[in-house]
């Protein structure tokens, strides 16, 4: 297995759900970002994944859209978050995923990106714009060993992700929701039902829940269909008032992870 793979599997082991945070690259500051993902793991991140700014990020909801302006205002480009990220894995010894659009990679060229990023220790790639049917032309041939991971959600029928589980590496990515991330009040049963579907139709990686968790209650619901969770936009939301109101929030996602 791999390593994303094998941390999953270890906190599993230990009656635990996998924490997984959202970190937008160079947000809210470019010149302090590398210690703040450090102080991102101490607080209890099993994993950690930093997106890659982008002027359009059509998966995001406002929040992380707003965190990707900073960013790039900060003077964020592709070359410098991976530099960011060699950084980081050279003090963690945690999986570290890169989650970005594939426009930015075209630019910066698939095979460079994907040698520098295999170079910078980076263990996983989320590319949530690049479909089922486009993967093989997009990834090519790639011997890096850096995990695929690639996203179910709500619509996606048994056989699509019978087909995902196949492809992807590290763990299936599995968003909550139809529409765009963001926090939700309210997960009905029919978000539920589908969620255990997809859980029970996986038989090759561990399942990750994303898109709406901010609390931990929200972890508690979602625990008995998934292997673990992805705080994204509650976490850049309190980036934004400070790092102390974010940090408190990995403390509480940890103790319902622990408790799941």
């Amino acid at each position: 297995m791999s390593f994303i793979a094998d941390t999953i599997q270890s906190v599993n082991s230990k009656n635990r759900k996998a924490l997984s945070v959202f970190l937008t690259a160079g947000f809210p500051r470019k010149e302090n970002f590398v210690e703040l993902a450090r102080s991102i793991y101490d607080a209890g991140a099993d994993l950690l994944e930093i997106g890659i700014p982008f002027s359009d990020p059509l998966a995001d909801g406002p929040v992380i859209q707003n965190s990707s302006q900073v960013a790039l205002a900060n003077g964020m480009d592709l070359h410098t978050v991976l530099q960011m990220a060699e950084a980081i894995k050279k003090s963690a010894a945690r999986p570290l995923i890169l989650m970005g659009y594939s426009n930015p990679i075209i630019h910066y060229g698939f095979e460079r990106f994907d040698a520098d990023a295999a170079n910078a220790g980076v263990d996983g790639l989320i590319i949530p714009d690049v479909p089922l049917e486009e993967y093989d032309d997009f990834f090519g041939q790639s011997n890096t060993g850096i995990d695929r991971i690639l996203l179910t959600t709500p619509t996606s029928p048994k056989e699509r992700i019978i087909e995902i589980d196949r492809r992807s590496s590290g763990f299936v990515y599995c968003v909550s929701v139809t529409g765009t991330t963001g926090e939700r009040n309210h997960f009905d049963e029919r978000t539920l039902a589908n969620l255990q579907r997809t859980y029970h139709t996986l038989q090759n990686n561990k399942m990750l829940i994303g898109f709406g968790i901010s609390s931990p209650q929200d972890v508690k619901q979602f625990a008995p269909f998934c292997d673990g969770v992805i705080v994204g936009s509650a976490m850049i939301k309190r980036l934004m008032n400070s790092r102390e109101d974010a940090l408190q929030l990995i403390g509480a996602l940890r103790k319902a992870c622990d408790e799941g």
